[in-house]
């Protein structure tokens, strides 16, 4: 069943790569109408495989630009800027991802476009924000995870690890679209429209609040050290008799209790109190899960309430009962011979599944000008 929450909504989508149309396609998916303007030579995601590093046309684009329908508009050119401010004329949210100052050099800086449109709620993702020494330097996911001290505090004692999927870019794409669903609403209230300005880097800084608090009261975080950074035994990562993974959360005391009964261990429930980083501890559970092997602790674990689970490879999650039961992962329309795989809205709407997610559809300015002004 498809969602039909912002059913009527227009969106213009100059954003490019990931984080931009990530967050267009999740209002999409609500119901929206997604227009992607792209320039003559086409989003540089169209060349890009994010995988392989590959410069050659790959599913990528298509598969998060799936549910819109996508034009060519040269805004650099006369005709192309007529054509943007028509479009503009009827558009609801316009979303772009710009280099601060480079919408003012096209003309269209926020002034212009309420001057055009009153109603337009106009967010502006990048990377550092609009304004700061940091708004015109050039960065991605790496770099916004490690301006906001995400990257610092994630990994082994030793060094930090990267994530992935990327951390910031996703932060963005879902500080953009709460921020453009609040703003419709109080254009709701006003008649008013808004200009958003939503920086990578703030989306991942607005998580920090518990590890500031810590450093302001002397408990500086650090990796491998505190409670949810690898320094707590009973909340880990660790690796099984044939080289899997496996993670457990056991925090409260009641998990942990189970836990330790169900290896036949209850001697170690008292020491979930030690000292972080519970060095010695995590050294005896890596050993008592080195005892057995992925399936094996599976199989040991899978009644135990104490919040354990498997550390899961990417070709297990469509096979997972969780996944198919929750009906996530399907073949993205018009990517089939291209092995495209969506995973759709992670929202049940009254009982039902996310609806499928229709294909990238590329078309003309004015057949969306006609459509919209029908």
């Amino acid at each position: 069943m498809a969602m039909h929450f912002l059913q009527g909504i227009r969106i213009l989508d100059l954003s490019q790569f990931l984080p931009g149309p990530f967050a267009t396609q999740m209002l999409a998916d609500m119901g929206a109408d997604v227009v992607k303007v792209e320039p003559p030579k086409g989003d540089p995601m169209r060349g890009l495989d994010p995988i392989t590093n590959e410069r050659a046309t790959g599913p990528y684009h298509a598969l998060v630009n799936a549910g819109k329908r996508v034009i060519a508009i040269d805004l650099k050119d006369t005709i192309g800027r007529e054509q943007f401010v028509r479009l503009i004329e009827q558009t609801d949210v316009l979303m772009e991802s710009y280099r601060p100052g480079v919408m003012a050099k096209l003309g269209f800086d926020h002034a212009a476009l309420r001057e055009i449109n009153p109603r337009l709620v106009h967010c502006a993702l990048s990377g550092y924000g609009q304004n700061g020494p940091m708004g015109l330097a050039a960065g991605h996911d790496i770099n916004y995870a490690a301006a906001a001290g995400q990257l610092g505090l994630t990994g082994s004692e030793a060094r930090p690890h990267m994530a992935y999927p990327m951390v910031a870019d996703y932060a963005g794409a879902l500080q953009s679209t709460i921020a453009i669903l609040g703003a419709l609403v109080g254009r709701g209230q006003t008649g008013q429209g808004g200009y958003l300005d939503v920086a990578m880097a703030d989306a991942v800084l607005a998580w920090q609040s518990q590890a500031l608090t810590a450093l302001k009261r002397g408990e500086t975080p650090g990796r491998g050290h505190n409670l949810l950074t690898g320094g707590a035994a009973f909340y880990g990562v660790y690796e099984t008799k044939d080289a899997r993974f496996v993670s457990l959360g056991a925090i409260e005391t009641v998990f942990w209790e189970n836990f330790c009964r169900a290896i036949a261990r209850e001697d170690l429930v008292s020491r979930q109190s030690e000292p972080l980083p519970q060095t010695a501890l995590t050294e005896d559970l890596a050993a008592i899960f080195k005892t057995k092997t992925r399936d094996a602790w599976d199989a040991a674990l899978a009644d135990v309430d104490c919040c354990y689970h498997p550390v899961l490879d990417i070709d297990e999650l469509a096979q997972h009962p969780q996944n198919q039961a929750r009906a996530m992962i399907r073949p993205q329309a018009g990517l089939e011979d291209e092995g495209g795989m969506a995973v759709l809205s992670a929202m049940w709407v009254d009982g039902s599944a996310p609806g499928a997610r229709a294909a990238m559809i590329e078309t003309d300015v004015e057949t969306i000008l006609q459509d919209w002004t029908s």
